[in-house]
């Protein structure tokens, strides 16, 4: 949620901050209405409220018709404040339901437009050249046929469309990504953390995947629970309704996890192998900083994505998120995208956010600071992928693949394989 005060002092921020994400500034108008709204019935409740309690200061020290005219109007007074004290909740709902459509207003720095619109900000390695090299690159669902690493038919027969198995070395190899992420994670600073895949609403909401991406959420059926769609959420969730300590900041959490996604809207896209599946297991970095910090951290959790997919021997361009792509949450996110030689085009690895105040305010996370530095306030939440198993499988498989079919296994990762350099095929 947006500061209140920013919507009050300077409203046309935010109708700009609207029009960058190609957006209706709608949504700002009817959340000042509603501010509005719920200020003048709280001065209402407590106007009554204040000549009830003075009443009934009075009634005592009344008699005769004195006495019965001020217990009629107590007694219309008690009818009049339920009235208001009700209005007044109606109208906080309507105000808090017009303020949760608003969404982080992008950072100055962040490309106006939609998804097309992004700016590459840098490469990192070349794309190999398999004409050079004498021979047509295999996809990774081949690949994963002759290794023994993917089964996609007996997915699609126990689960549907978009599931699969990894067995053997694809399984091995998901394995060794997880304990090299975490690894990597745990010597930069980071508690690792095993979540549950499983919130309330509250916590899919504050973090605001009940908004726009509401339709790629699974809701269990007749719980009230969902299933998420990333470790983002448990993580953001983990101190709500807490106050931090100021000199316990930055927190920062690795967490791996399933991840559940409907892929609403994706009908016909990659509908071969596991580029867009419905689960997959994912380590995902998550800080908890000041928001004057929050840039600095969400430059260290870039850096820490690109150098665990350089570890992976991967050529990846990094980019800028347009404001029309960044989702409810997020004031400004880069994305690492690795070259993927059979599509003869990048695709997005890793992702991280810096979400500011926003999910903070959502889930009531403060921090105690001292006076001079604001008191108790919100803090700030980021988020960052740092490997989310099956594209980070295809990518390496396509990418280091030989001529026979085999695969070489990237230096950093051998010691998590039992040492293997190699893996080999095992059918035609």
């Amino acid at each position: 949620m947006i500061d209140p005060r920013l919507l009050r002092d300077d409203p046309d921020r935010i109708r700009a901050a609207q029009a960058k994400r190609g957006l209706s500034a709608d949504v700002v108008d009817q959340a000042l209405a509603a501010d509005e709204q719920r200020r003048s019935s709280i001065t209402e409740f407590e106007r009554l409220r204040a000549e009830q309690k003075q009443l009934g200061a009075q009634i005592p020290k009344a008699q005769g018709d004195e006495k019965q005219a001020l217990l009629a109007r107590t007694k219309e007074l008690s009818a009049a404040v339920k009235e208001a004290e009700a209005a007044q909740n109606v109208a906080e709902e309507s105000y808090r339901a017009a303020m949760s459509a608003i969404p982080n207003p992008a950072a100055d720095e962040a490309p106006a437009g939609g998804e097309d619109d992004f700016v590459v900000l840098e490469h990192v390695g070349t794309p190999r050249d398999f004409a050079a090299e004498g021979f047509e690159p295999r996809d990774h669902v081949e690949l994963g046929r002759i290794l023994g690493a993917i089964d996609i038919d007996r997915g699609a027969k126990v689960s549907g469309a978009r599931f699969y198995y990894l067995t053997g070395v694809g399984a091995d190899l998901e394995l060794a990504l997880v304990n090299l992420a975490m690894d990597q994670a745990r010597a930069a600073g980071f508690t690792t953390v095993i979540p549950p895949a499983l919130v309330k609403p509250r916590a899919m909401d504050g973090t605001g995947f009940l908004g726009q991406a509401a339709d790629d959420v699974y809701r269990i059926e007749g719980e009230d629970l969902y299933l998420v769609g990333t470790s983002e959420v448990p993580l953001a969730a983990y101190h709500s309704d807490e106050i931090l300590d100021a000199d316990t900041l930055p927190r920062r959490y690795a967490a791996f996890s399933p991840c559940y996604r409907k892929e609403a809207g994706s009908y016909g896209k990659d509908t071969r192998g596991i580029i867009r599946v419905h689960w997959f297991d994912k380590v995902e970095m998550f800080s908890y900083t000041t928001v004057e910090e929050s840039f600095a951290e969400h430059q260290r959790l870039l850096a820490w994505e690109k150098e665990f997919l350089t570890k992976l021997g991967l050529a990846f361009r990094v980019i800028d998120v347009a404001a029309g792509d960044l989702g409810l949450s997020a004031q400004r996110k880069f994305d690492c995208e690795a070259w993927i030689p059979t599509q003869g085009k990048y695709r997005e690895l890793t992702s991280t956010s810096n979400c500011t105040d926003f999910q903070a305010r959502r889930l009531d996370i403060r921090g105690r600071f001292p006076a001079d530095q604001g008191g108790t306030r919100p803090v700030a939440t980021l988020n960052g992928t740092l490997c989310a198993m099956t594209r980070t499988i295809v990518a390496l498989l396509e990418t280091h693949q030989q001529a026979d079919g085999s695969v070489l296994v990237p230096e950093a990762l051998r010691p998590y394989l039992q040492g293997r350099e190699v893996l080999k095929p095992v059918v035609p």
